[in-house]
């Protein structure tokens, strides 16, 4: 799996020292990895900002930017075949 470049998201910090430079959300000590820990075990987006002190926008946050990183590269448009008994 890609590893994501979390400096890109706005919602997220990386400060040395502060839980080993670890991404967790701005002004928190709450590792991004909480959201995606808790939900493959079947925890709901509102059981996450009960347990960690987040809001919706936050968790939203790192769930959108981790799908839109995710994304591979539009493929380009396939060219038409061309079969080479008709070109001359």
């Amino acid at each position: 799996m890609a590893t994501l470049d979390w400096s890109q998201c706005s919602a997220v910090e990386s400060i040395p020292g502060k839980r080993s430079g670890e991404w967790v959300f701005k002004d928190t000590r709450t590792p991004v990895s909480v959201v995606f820990d808790n939900l493959e075990v079947g925890a709901t987006i509102s059981e996450i900002m009960e347990w960690f002190h987040l809001s919706q926008e936050q968790v939203v946050a790192v769930i959108e930017f981790a799908a839109r990183s995710l994304d591979g590269p539009a493929a380009p448009p396939s060219a038409p075949a061309v079969d080479a008994h008709t070109l001359r």
